[in-house]
C-alpha cells in the first residue's frame, strides 16, 4: 500500500501546481491585477534588507497556502527595467538599430529568463531531492516540497540586485571600467564579485526560510569560489566589463 500512497501524494501535488502555474501565466497580460506598489517595495528591500522580504514570504504561505508568488508583477517589471537599461547601453555604444534589437532580446532571454529557468530547475531538483528533512511516516502529515515557481521567484529576487549593480551602476561607470589600466581592472572585478556574491547570498536566504529544508548553507559555497576566483582574474588581467561590452558592442570599443 505504501507505493499507492506516495503516488497519490505526488499526483495531488502535481494537480495543485499546474493550475497555479497556468493562473500565473494568465495574469501576465492583466496589468490591472498586478500589485505594482508591493513589487517596488520588494525590489527596494531586496537591495537594503532582504530578510524582510522573505519574512513576508512566510506571511504569504500562511494566507495563501503556497510559497510562490501568484502575482507575475515582479517578473514583468524586472523585464521592463532590464529592457530600458539595455536600450540605454545600445544608445551609448551600439552601431545600428537592428543590432540593438538583437542585444535587447538576447539580454532579456538569456541573461534573465532562460538562465533563470535553468537555475530554478536545478535548485528545485536539488532541494527536493537532497535537502528536504526526512520526516517520519505519518498519514496525517502533508508532504512539503519546494514549488518550481518559488525556485523561479528566488532567482528573480536574487537577480534584481545584480540588475542594479551590473546594468545600472555599471552603465554610469562604464567609461571608467572599460578603460585600460589596473584601476579599471580592479574596480570591474570588485563590482562583479560583489554582484555574484550577493546573488548567491539571496539564493541562500530564499531557501533557508523554508522550514522543511536542511543544509541550506550549501547555497553559500559559490561565494567562496567567487572570492577565490576574483584575485586570479585580477592578476591575469581579465576585465569582465571590457569582455562583456566587447561581446555586444565590439565595433565601438
Amino acid at each position: 500500500m505504501l507505493p499507492t500512497v506516495s503516488k497519490g501524494r505526488s499526483s495531488s501535488s502535481t494537480s495543485r501546481s499546474n493550475p497555479m502555474f497556468l493562473q500565473y501565466l494568465r495574469r501576465i497580460i492583466k496589468w490591472q491585477q498586478m500589485d505594482v506598489e508591493y513589487t517596488f517595495w520588494q525590489m527596494l528591500h531586496l537591495c537594503t534588507s532582504p530578510k524582510v522580504v522573505y519574512q513576508h514570504t512566510k506571511y504569504h504561505k500562511q494566507t495563501k497556502n503556497q510559497w510562490a508568488r501568484d502575482d507575475p508583477a515582479f517578473v514583468v517589471i524586472c523585464s521592463i527595467l532590464l529592457m530600458v537599461a539595455t536600450l540605454a547601453y545600445c544608445a551609448a555604444y551600439d552601431h545600428s538599430a537592428a543590432h540593438a534589437v538583437y542585444v535587447v532580446i538576447s539580454v532579456l532571454l538569456f541573461h534573465f529568463l532562460i538562465t533563470g529557468v535553468v537555475i530554478a530547475t536545478c535548485c528545485w531538483f536539488l532541494t527536493n531531492s537532497y535537502l528536504r528533512e526526512e520526516a517520519p511516516f505519518n498519514s496525517h502529515v502533508v508532504e512539503q516540497r519546494v514549488e518550481w515557481l518559488y525556485a523561479f521567484d528566488v532567482h528573480c529576487n536574487s537577480f534584481f540586485p545584480i540588475f542594479v549593480l551590473l546594468y545600472v551602476i555599471h552603465y554610469f561607470l562604464s567609461p571608467l571600467l572599460v578603460a585600460h589600466g589596473f584601476i579599471p581592472l580592479l574596480l570591474s572585478n570588485l563590482l562583479f564579485m560583489v554582484a555574484a556574491s550577493y546573488y548567491h547570498y539571496l539564493n541562500f536566504l530564499g531557501y533557508d526560510v523554508l522550514p522543511f529544508l536542511e543544509r541550506t548553507t550549501f547555497f553559500l559555497y559559490p561565494i567562496g569560489a567567487v572570492i577565490v576566483l576574483s584575485p586570479i582574474l585580477i592578476l591575469s588581467g581579465f576585465n569582465p566589463s571590457r569582455y562583456f561590452m566587447n561581446l555586444y558592442f565590439s565595433q565601438r570599443l
